[in-house]
């Protein structure tokens, strides 16, 4: 059933249809490209052939455009659109940038690497759809042909169903349509019309296999061509991990702002209203009477916030830096497993203390990490593995829960990979039904 499905079924039509328009559109872009492109180099030396080679570029983008479009409709693929094209200011940083684009010469390229094979692809096409249908029905039409003299070539009338010929005639023949394989050899008898009826069969059951291929082909010109680069995918991914720490760090100065002003500023503005209601007590002024024991009760109260604001503060710088980590990443581990609410083993093997920065994201990481097992897991028990490995920080967290930990499943795990990967980091989860979890998180020893 499946190989009926792909030599008839709905794919392999909108194959042979993509392949069939590859050519014309490719010709129509190799001509309008090449030749615009041979007038901008041809009139470089003045003005007009530098905005020429410009449109040019951006022509090219546009057939790229319809190609990629073309392909995902017609072949499913899905290529993601390249970055699009960002001109400078004024007219010169708009030739510049066109002229510089990379997306447009790769464009080109494509037009120009296309033509042959959508030439080549559409005669294929036809040789075997065509050719093997008229091989099918060759009895038919070689029935249908009444006798006469046999020419090169023979057209149908289409109001007479009477085969009709022209060029130098040759011998009379029995059908006046009669293929033939060579000067004297014609398939001029049942037999022979019948093999010829096979091989008809024959090439219709391969045109499926020839059109997947260069289907194929087209695939994968148009990934290596008009599709992002490496590059653009790297550049991609670090605008969004350069966003996503971006909104943490406006998200964590609003915090800090808000714990500043609702708290340690609310408690030193009553530190301070305190102290000046006991330095009232202790001054000798008519309208205050002079109470040395209500002084000193609010002096104690002052102490009492004064003390409340340095636990608070203390609180928020452990939040910006954890103090742990000025004994080293391996120490502030300890602790942290010490402290976690699930049981939790530590195995540390760091011969070398990375960068402040790459063991700050460390520490939050495995933090958030085992926040999550206490949350979601179930699980009974962590073991949390740091080490070293060609120049890279390698964390793993590990639990026996439940499992079904998934990226972006409200576990905090998506903004934690946004912020391993904007030191050019990367975490991985592996968390089946049923458990265990393991998420593995590689940091660049230096940042």
């Amino acid at each position: 059933m499946s190989w009926w499905r792909g030599t008839v079924g709905r794919r392999i039509w909108s194959e042979l249809l993509y392949v069939l328009l590859a050519a014309p559109l490719g010709l129509l872009g190799f001509v309008v490209i090449v030749v615009s492109f041979a007038f901008g180099l041809g009139l470089a030396v003045t003005f007009i052939g530098l905005p020429l080679l410009a449109l040019n570029g951006r022509v090219a983008r546009a057939f790229g455009n319809v190609d990629r479009r073309l392909a995902r409709r017609l072949l499913g693929l899905e290529v993601p659109d390249p970055r699009p094209f960002r001109s400078g200011r004024g007219l010169f940083g708009w030739l510049q940038a066109a002229l510089r684009d990379p997306v447009s010469w790769r464009a080109r390229a494509y037009l120009v690497v296309k033509l042959p094979l959508a030439l080549i692809g559409f005669h294929l096409a036809l040789a075997f759809y065509g050719l093997g249908l008229f091989w099918l029905s060759y009895p038919l039409w070689w029935q249908l042909s009444g006798p006469g003299t046999l020419y090169k070539n023979v057209f149908l009338d289409p109001g007479t169903l009477v085969f009709r010929g022209h060029d130098a005639p040759h011998r009379q023949v029995a059908h006046q349509l009669t293929v033939h394989y060579g000067d004297h050899a014609y398939v001029d008898t049942w037999p022979r019309a019948v093999l010829l009826m096979l091989g008809g069969v024959a090439l219709l059951l391969l045109a499926p296999g020839v059109v997947r291929g260069l289907a194929a082909l087209h695939r994968l010109l148009i990934r290596g061509l008009l599709g992002r680069t490496r590059g653009d995918e790297r550049v991609r991914e670090l605008e969004a991990a350069r966003t996503q720490v971006v909104d943490d760090s406006a998200t964590t100065l609003r915090r800090i702002e808000r714990d500043l002003h609702d708290g340690t500023q609310a408690q030193l503005a009553a530190l301070a209203l305190t102290l000046g209601q006991a330095k009232e007590k202790l001054e000798h002024r008519p309208d205050v009477p002079f109470d040395p024991e209500g002084a000193l009760d609010l002096v104690g109260l002052a102490h009492q916030h004064a003390k409340e604001a340095l636990v608070e503060l203390r609180d928020l710088a452990r939040g910006i830096h954890p103090p742990a980590l000025d004994l080293g990443l391996d120490a502030a581990l300890a602790t942290l497993v010490a402290r976690s609410a699930v049981p939790a083993t530590l195995h540390a093997d760091i011969p070398s203390r990375p960068d402040r920065a790459i063991e700050t994201i460390a520490y939050f990481s495995v933090a958030e990490l085992l926040a999550n097992v206490a949350k979601h897991s179930q699980a009974t028990k962590a073991t949390v593995d740091v080490g070293m490995k060609d120049e890279m920080l390698v964390l793993r967290v590990r639990d026996d829960g439940v499992g079904g930990a998934r990226i972006g499943g409200g576990s905090g795990l998506l903004g934690l990979r946004g912020r391993v990967r904007a030191v050019d980091g990367e975490l991985m989860v592996h968390s089946p039904a049923g458990g265990p979890t393991v998420v593995d998180v590689q940091l660049p020893v230096h940042s």
